[in-house]
């Protein structure tokens, strides 16, 4: 047969005539499944095959999911077997175990055990083994032990104990891994045991195998509901795992069970937010907010207005800010924060002057300790072309410790630019360059400037490489690469030097580029136009044929895969290999042609097209 959900209620019926459950048992909840070995399965095949990359855990998640899908398809054959007739039923169940029994086939016995069919208490036999096995583990006698306890399993499969037990002894002797395995078996069949869910779940991130650690974390979190502790690490563990609709789900369940624990709802909505839920994110914030309508954390009202600015929806966050101090202002007063964002939603609903109102507590406030909302005052008045306002506080930050000087000095020149006050605009580009010298945006704004100043020599200057850029090769701009190698920069030095009349700097500035925009579009000419699956799916289906790590004791069974998933996991590995031998030849022929290469493949696009320096040319 296989493996059975048994729901711990009454079941005088039971076929195990080594059936070892306590009356205790009787009491689980009916939706709790405890791991059950019927007819001719070996559990200690388990711990002893090759699943090529298939955990343990992995397996009797699956075991699971069969037992209780059977337990229902029984229930309804159950419900309806009156209108059906017997020949058909049998077809039905027969076809829905066909896939289970295939996967248990490799761990069966090779002789079968005839079961009495009364269910009795551990036979003295069993009690015996069980108590020596315990002493010869507590005297270190491992060796001893593990025949013993093997013994017992053979003959009462699914009494927990000897599992348990093996698990300490390979423990002690240091074979964590076969431990884990061992303790995984006893834990499955005592799924209450929270204890001991949570030492595999430590034991699981130890060994860096993070969807175990989850796997232990739900069936710890199932076994004991109140331990805040255990959703707390599992939703953390969803934020490593870069599943953040998870995490946020989690975390909003931590805060329907604790409403009080506003930090959860944060980090609840913040994630919802990260993984695109951004309606979602913000209802749940209103729901709290509609709520406790007298005693709202004003954390949430802050960051609910933070969320609706960022959709636009001014006049909405506005509102919550009003109705927040209208309702708290006499007994609590209103954070900065929440001030200032009022004022920048009046900045965006066109009115200046309430805004200037909310701004103006601001002055009384030290810089240092508020510089991110004299920052935002700033970006935001700058933003809707109020210069002269924006540039008062961004001066405002000038003397503050900490922050990005270069976006800031760059953010002071641009509003003295606006405001026609070239010099002071050059001068705090050069700041800004200072601090950002590979930026090459900065770099050709202040060319730019330079030029209307018709200060040709010094715009050559600012372009042209450093003197000792032989020896600073590996400092690369934000493109990947030395900023005076950059094409923006090369075609605008050239412009220079032919609106100059310096005819042979041009010619020698400007034909690396033309050479490189005949080999480029040569190549990107001669590639199909088809579109390709991208690498990622690619090495998705060459997986099924990949070896997998023989390191973990519970190995042997390999991936369900059809035939069609291995011919297509064939021809994935074949479209792989023609990709790299082609980016090896173009590779080459860029190299042959004193062209630096750089690849024309992303992990998630077909070939993309790479622009080249003159793309009008």
């Amino acid at each position: 047969m296989g493996c059975s959900q048994e729901n711990q209620t009454e079941d005088s019926n039971d076929d195990d005539d080594d059936d070892d459950d306590d009356d205790d048992d009787d009491e689980e909840d009916e939706d709790t499944y405890t791991l059950r070995f019927e007819g001719d399965i070996n559990p200690l095949a388990l711990t002893e095959v090759d699943t090529n990359g298939v955990h343990l855990y992995q397996h009797l998640e699956r075991m699971e999911y069969e037992a209780l899908a059977d337990k229902k398809r029984k229930a309804i054959l159950d419900y309806n077997h009156q209108e059906m007739p017997p020949e058909k039923m049998l077809r039905l169940e027969d076809s829905s175990r066909a896939k289970f029994d295939e996967l248990l086939a490799g761990m069966t016995y090779g002789m079968r055990r005839k079961r009495k069919g009364s269910k009795k208490k551990i036979n003295p036999e069993v009690t015996r083994k069980l108590g020596n096995a315990t002493l010869f583990y507590a005297h270190g006698r491992y060796e001893e032990a593990i025949p013993l306890l093997r013994d017992i399993i053979f003959i009462s499969p699914n009494l927990p104990d000897p599992y348990h037990t093996l698990g300490l002894i390979y423990n002690a002797m240091g074979d964590k891994k076969k431990a884990l395995g061992f303790y995984m078996l006893a834990v499955h069949m005592t799924p209450k045991d929270a204890s001991l869910w949570k030492l595999l779940v430590t034991w699981s991130l130890e060994q860096g195998n993070r969807g175990q650690a989850r796997y232990c974390l739900d069936k710890a979190i199932k076994a004991d509901p109140e331990d805040m502790g255990l959703r707390y690490h599992r939703a953390s563990l969803f934020v490593e795992l870069g599943e953040h609709k998870k995490a946020a789900e989690s975390y909003d369940q931590i805060w329907q069970l604790r409403p009080k624990n506003i930090e959860a709802l944060k980090t609840a909505a913040t994630l919802y937010r990260k993984c695109g839920q951004h309606e979602h994110s913000i209802n749940i914030l209103e729901d709290y907010l509609k709520k406790n309508l007298e005693d709202a954390d004003l954390n949430v009202v802050l960051l609910l207005a933070s969320f609706l600015m960022s959709e636009n929806a001014h006049e909405k966050a506005l509102d919550h800010i009003q109705y927040a101090h209208q309702t708290y202002s006499s007994v609590k007063e209103l954070p900065v924060e929440l001030l200032i964002k009022a004022g920048v939603c009046h900045v965006h609903l066109g009115n200046l002057k309430k805004a200037e109102d909310f701004f103006s507590v601001l002055t009384q406030k030290n810089v240092n300790d508020c510089g991110h909302l004299v920052l935002e005052v700033a970006d935001s008045l700058m933003s809707f072309k109020n210069h002269e306002s924006a540039l008062m506080y961004y001066l405002m930050l000038e003397g503050s410790a900490g922050g990005n000087k270069g976006l800031l000095n760059l953010n002071i020149g641009r509003c003295y630019y606006f405001l026609s006050a070239r010099t002071q605009a050059i001068d705090y580009l050069y700041k800004a360059l200072h601090e950002l010298e590979h930026d090459i945006e900065v770099r050709l704004e202040l060319v730019s400037f330079l030029l209307e100043e018709n200060n040709q020599v010094e715009a050559i200057s600012v372009l042209s490489p450093p003197p000792d850029s032989d020896s600073r090769v590996g400092q690369t701009s934000d493109r990947g690469k030395p900023w005076w190698t950059d094409g923006k920069i090369k075609l605008k030095l050239s412009y220079i030097y032919k609106s100059k009349g310096l005819t042979e700097a041009f010619v020698e500035t400007i034909f690396p580029l033309v050479r490189e925009t005949l080999f480029l579009e040569t190549i990107q000419r001669k590639a199909r136009t088809k579109r390709k699956l991208p690498k990622s799916e690619l090495y998705r289906r060459v997986q099924v044929l990949d070896e997998q790590p023989t390191d973990n004791v519970f190995q042997r069974f390999r991936p369900i895969a059809s035939s069609s998933e291995l011919s297509k996991a064939a021809r994935a590995k074949k479209v792989l290999q023609k990709r790299e031998a082609k980016r090896e030849e173009k590779r080459a022929a860029a190299l042959a042609a004193g062209i630096e290469w750089q690849s024309d493949e992303s992990d998630d696009e077909s070939p993309a097209y790479r622009e080249p320096p003159l793309p009008n040319f």
